[in-house]
């Protein structure tokens, strides 16, 4: 497909966002029960080319699709009410089995995770969940288990991992919006191969409970097409659990979204953290995150390119990383039947857990000190201040092609995606919030995207932001081709 290809799917055809199809319930032009029927249509029509589902619920669904229509009419309100959402095959819904990518038989859930809660708290209706690769190591979604997640833009590539299957489902329209998980760039980096927005939330901002989080590297994000709707979801799964270790203040992210964010000073930073690969970006990504920086001038904002000071941070994020995978994996009831990456992961995970996780977990202190003065007041006698907001390419190249990644050793999959994505895993690292922004198409019509990252506890800078460049660079109004096509469009 080519960039020309891509331009000619503008338009308002497709299914309506997640806002709007909150508030067509609401008013009464549409039900709970149509919008769940014509979502499961339109999964269980693209299912054999994009593969965006592990698992669904339809009979489940369209009960609670009845149930909130009774509700509706009876006058109750709620943020989601009837609206048909999707959730990674990560967080646990009660009578399915969480296989997070992997084969072989998993018991099922025998309760909803927090997250799922509070979803069905809002009023949502889960349809089903969607595919991720094995315990969400790759930025790819391929797997024996379920086979390979394909990106609605161009269905020879990729819509990147962990989250491929949430970030292809609502790329392609097949519901308003889903939720992920990143720790590593897992909801970034998805989104910015599939031309959505996507936010890594504060750590602690949605609760992961009852699972770990990758020794503190995980949190989960919504993906959406705009960044109203990536708001209206957070807000619907933001809290904590009382086991939960991290409780961050609440956030209002549908009102910042709506909320100017005044003129900030902005560093655009080319270079990523030290990898053994050398990355630098691709050209197209490096041109399209260029003219992002350069609308961000035109509204007003100080943009210059800066350098922050990383340091050695992989240091912090290899023992955390493995580790986390160690303790998923060595729970699956059969390890034989896991990707022998996996396996290597989880003898690496194992030989570095205990004291060396501990030192790396202990580094963080000092990683948000020297990080953290990027951002705070520091250059004393200038008159200038810290920056307020960090962008970044999200990724270093476009989406690979499917198959990318097939027969690569742990070694070499390691160098290949470090290859491809560098920028993302620091924020996990610090457990700081970043969003994933559309910043555009290479000149194969590949969808590529910048990250706006900030110190603890920023997303509403960020959000008012990301809702002032999509205000100006309307990227919601491009769909991939599928869509049009899609049974149970609009």
């Amino acid at each position: 497909m080519s960039s020309t290809e891509a331009v000619e799917t503008t338009g308002p055809a497709g299914p309506a966002g997640l806002a709007d199809s909150a508030r067509e319930l609401a008013e009464g032009t549409t039900t709970s029960t149509e919008q769940v029927s014509a979502a499961l249509r339109r999964i269980e029509a693209s299912q054999p080319v994009l593969n965006a589902f592990r698992h669904l619920r339809a009979d489940a669904a369209l009960v609670e699709a009845a149930e909130a229509d009774r509700r509706l009419a009876a006058g109750e309100r709620l943020p989601l009410l009837g609206v048909p959402v999707a959730v990674k095959d990560d967080t646990d819904v009660a009578g399915m089995p969480t296989h997070f990518g992997c084969d072989g038989d998993l018991p099922v859930a025998a309760a909803d995770s927090e997250a799922v809660r509070r979803l069905r708290a809002a009023g949502a209706v889960i349809v089903g969940k969607t595919n991720s690769c094995e315990l969400g190591q790759w930025p790819f979604t391929e797997g024996r288990a379920f086979g390979a997640t394909r990106n609605p833009w161009h269905t020879g590539h990729t819509p990147g991992g962990s989250s491929g299957g949430s970030a292809a489902a609502v790329a392609a329209g097949l519901v308003p919006a889903a939720l992920g998980s990143d720790g590593a760039g897992s909801v970034r980096i998805p989104a910015a191969w599939t031309h959505l927005v996507g936010i890594k939330p504060q750590r602690g901002r949605i609760s992961g409970h009852p699972h770990r989080d990758f020794q503190g590297l995980t949190v989960n994000g919504p993906l959406a097409r705009t960044v109203a709707d990536a708001a209206l979801l957070l807000d619907a799964v933001a809290g904590t659990h009382p086991a939960d270790p991290h409780r961050p203040p609440p956030v209002d992210a549908s009102a910042a979204a709506r909320r100017d964010p005044g003129r900030l000073r902005v560093a655009i930073a080319w270079r990523p953290p030290f990898t053994f690969t050398g990355s630098e970006p691709h050209p197209d990504v490096r041109r399209a995150v260029t003219a992002l920086a350069e609308t961000l001038a035109r509204l007003g904002h100080d943009v210059e390119e800066a350098r922050p000071r990383y340091g050695l941070i992989g240091l912090g994020f290899v023992p955390r990383a493995t580790a986390g995978i160690a303790e998923l994996a060595a729970r699956h009831p059969d390890p034989a039947l896991l990707d022998p990456r996996t396996r290597s992961a989880l003898r690496t995970g194992t030989r570095l857990g205990g004291r060396v996780v501990r030192a790396a977990r202990e580094r963080e202190v000092r990683q948000h000190h020297r990080i953290g003065a990027f951002f705070r007041t520091s250059r004393t006698g200038t008159g200038h201040s810290g920056y307020d907001v960090l962008l970044t390419p999200t990724t270093a190249l476009p989406p690979p092609p499917i198959g990318r990644f097939d027969g690569l050793s742990a070694w070499r999959t390691d160098l290949a995606m470090t290859e491809a994505c560098p920028y993302a895993w620091p924020w996990n690292v610090l457990g700081w919030p970043g969003i994933n922004v559309p910043a555009g198409f290479t000149g194969a019509g590949l969808p590529v995207g910048a990250q706006l990252l900030g110190p603890s506890r920023s997303e509403e800078r960020l959000i008012s932001l990301a809702a002032q460049l999509e205000a100006d660079r309307r990227w919601y109004e491009l769909r991939p081709p599928a869509v049009a096509a899609a049974p149970g469009a609009r």
